[in-house]
C-alpha cells in the first residue's frame, strides 16, 4: 500500500476481496477483450472473411494478459481509454490487429463490460443478503417466545418477543432480495448495436443482411453470458438501469440502517448487543464503554448509499438523445461505490447477526417496570366482572397510574401502580390477586411467539431452501 496518497477506505477497510475484483482493472480490461473476441468470433461465423480463425486464436491466447503499460502511455497521447487499449492488444496481436473492434462503437466494450460487472455483482449481493436472512432466521427462532417490551414512538408500549421483532428485519431483507431477483431479469447486454444503436455499420459491414447483423447481436450477447440484449438502445444501455439498480441497493442500505439504529438503542438499554471482542477497545478515554461501533459503522456506510440514487436519477435524466459524455466520469466513481457499499453493509450485516448478545434479566427488568401500566386495561375488565361500572374503576385506575408515573420521572422511585390499587378500598382486588392478574409476561404478547412461528417455516424457511446454493460460507471477517 502507497501510504503517501489517498486510499479508497471501501477498499483497504470494508470489503469483500470478491467485490473488489470485480471492480478491478484487471477484471475491467481482460473483459473488454473478450467482448472484443466474441464480436470477432460472431462476425467470422456470420461468414465475415475480413476476420479468420488464426486471427481469433491469437486474440485468445492474450485475453488476460494485458500490457497496462503500453496502455497508458497510449493514453496519455491520444486521450481516449478504449482506443489506447485497442493499441495495446494490437501491438501483442499483429495479425489480428486490423480487425480488433470492427464496426464497434467505444460503448460497445463499456457497456457490455459495465453490464457484466453489475449482473455478477448482484448475485454477491443475493448471496450476503441470504446469509443476513440466514442469521436472523436462527435468532429468530432462538428468540421466539422470549418477551421483551415494545416500543412506538420510542415509548414503552405492549410487549411483543424478541423473535418477533426480528422478523420485521427479515422482512424488509426478504423485500430487497425480491427487488434484486427482479433486476436480474432486466439486465440485458447491450450487444452489437454500433454507433447510435442503429448497427449501421454491421449492416455495412454484412452487405445488408439484416439478418445476419440481427443474429451478430445475439451471439455476441449469448457468448458474453447474457439470454438476451436490450431491444433497442442509443450509443449506451439505458441510464435507466443503473438508476433502479442503485435505489435497489439503496433499499438494502435502508434496511440496514433500520436494524443498526434499533440495536444502538438496545445497546443503551443493556438489552442486546452486537458481538463484542475480547480484546476491543471500546473508548479511548472510558475503559467501560461497549460501543456498538459495528452498528454504528453499518449505519453511517449505509447514509452514504442512500444518498447515491439521485446521481443515477440525474445521469439517467440528462442522457440527452443518444448519448452525453457527462455519464462518464460519475459512473466511474458511483457505479462501484453503490455495489461496494452495499457489499460493505452486508459484511457488518453478516457479522453482527451471526453472534448478537440477548441479556434476559435486563430484558425482564423493562417489561417489569412497565407491565403494571399494561395490565391496567386487564384489570378494568376483571372489575366490571367483580359488578363494579367500567367509568368509575377507568377513573380510579388513571388516577393512581398518573401518580404512580410521576412517582417514578420525579423521584426515581420503582414502577408501584399495583401496590397503589392494592391499598384501594375502592379496588375490588388484594395485592395477591392483582399480582395474579399481572400473570406471565407471556400473556401480553398475543400471537407474537406464533407469528414468528408461522413466518420462519412458511416465508423464511421456504427461501433459504430455495436458494441453499447460494449459502455457501461468506467471509464475514472485519478487517478493522
Amino acid at each position: 500500500m502507497n501510504r503517501e496518497i489517498y486510499q479508497e477506505p471501501l477498499v483497504s477497510r470494508y470489503t469483500s476481496k470478491a467485490m473488489q475484483e470485480l471492480f478491478s482493472e484487471q477484471f475491467k480490461f481482460s473483459h473488454w477483450r473478450k467482448c472484443w473476441i466474441a464480436l470477432a468470433e460472431a462476425q467470422h461465423e456470420l461468414g465475415l472473411t475480413a476476420v479468420t480463425a488464426e486471427m481469433i486464436a491469437e486474440l485468445n491466447s492474450h485475453a488476460a494478459d494485458i500490457n497496462f503499460e503500453v496502455a497508458v502511455a497510449k493514453e496519455k497521447e491520444i486521450r481516449h481509454d478504449v482506443m489506447a487499449h485497442v493499441f495495446a492488444y494490437g501491438q501483442q496481436c499483429p495479425l489480428a490487429e486490423p480487425i480488433i473492434h470492427l464496426g464497434a462503437t467505444s460503448q460497445f466494450v463499456v457497456c457490455n463490460t459495465d453490464l457484466t460487472v453489475q449482473k455478477q455483482a448482484l448475485k454477491l449481493v443475493k448471496k450476503s443478503l441470504l446469509k443476513v436472512i440466514q442469521n436472523l432466521a436462527a435468532f429468530s427462532g432462538q428468540y421466539k417466545d422470549m418477551a421483551t417490551l415494545g416500543f412506538t414512538h420510542y415509548q414503552a408500549a405492549q410487549p411483543t418477543t424478541i423473535g418477533k421483532r426480528n422478523t420485521l428485519y427479515i422482512q424488509d431483507l426478504i423485500m430487497d432480495f425480491e427487488y434484486v431477483e427482479h433486476l436480474e431479469q432486466q439486465i440485458k447486454a447491450r450487444g452489437a448495436k454500433g454507433t447510435v444503436g442503429t448497427q449501421a455499420t454491421f449492416i455495412e459491414l454484412f452487405g445488408g443482411d439484416h439478418a445476419k447483423v440481427r443474429e451478430l447481436d445475439r451471439r455476441v450477447a449469448e457468448k458474453l453470458g447474457f439470454d438476451a440484449t436490450f431491444s433497442v438502445t442509443g450509443q449506451t444501455y439505458p441510464r435507466k438501469l443503473d438508476m433502479k439498480i442503485s435505489e435497489t441497493l439503496a433499499g438494502i442500505a435502508a434496511s440496514a440502517h433500520k436494524f443498526g439504529v434499533d440495536l444502538r438503542l438496545l445497546s443503551n438499554l443493556k438489552m442486546q448487543e452486537e458481538p463484542f471482542a475480547s480484546k476491543q477497545v471500546g473508548s479511548s478515554a472510558m475503559a467501560y464503554k461497549r460501543n456498538p461501533m459495528r452498528s454504528e459503522r453499518m449505519t453511517g456506510l449505509a447514509r452514504k448509499l442512500m444518498g447515491l440514487p439521485a446521481n443515477f436519477a440525474a445521469t439517467a435524466a440528462n442522457q440527452w438523445f443518444e448519448r452525453t459524455l457527462d455519464d462518464s466520469a460519475i459512473r466511474r466513481m458511483d457505479l462501484a461505490q453503490a455495489f461496494l457499499l452495499a457489499d460493505a453493509i452486508l459484511k457488518l450485516y453478516i457479522n453482527i447477526s451471526s453472534d448478537m448478545v440477548v441479556y434476559p434479566n435486563q430484558v425482564e427488568r423493562y417489561l417489569r417496570e412497565e407491565l403494571p401500566f399494561m395490565a391496567t386495561e386487564k384489570i378494568l375488565m376483571a372489575c366490571v366482572e367483580r359488578g363494579e361500572s367500567r367509568q368509575e374503576m377507568h377513573e380510579i385506575i388513571r388516577d393512581h397510574s398518573v401518580a404512580a408515573g410521576a412517582a417514578v420521572k420525579n423521584h426515581g422511585l420503582v414502577n408501584d401502580l399495583l401496590e397503589r390499587l392494592g391499598r384501594d378500598d375502592r379496588v375490588p382486588f388484594d395485592q395477591g390477586e392483582l399480582d395474579g392478574l399481572l400473570g406471565n409476561y407471556q400473556e401480553f404478547t398475543g400471537r407474537a411467539s406464533e407469528q414468528t412461528q408461522e413466518y420462519l417455516q412458511e416465508v423464511v424457511t421456504p427461501l433459504l431452501e430455495a436458494n441453499k446454493d447460494d449459502l455457501e460460507e461468506i467471509d464475514s471477517t472485519l478487517t478493522v
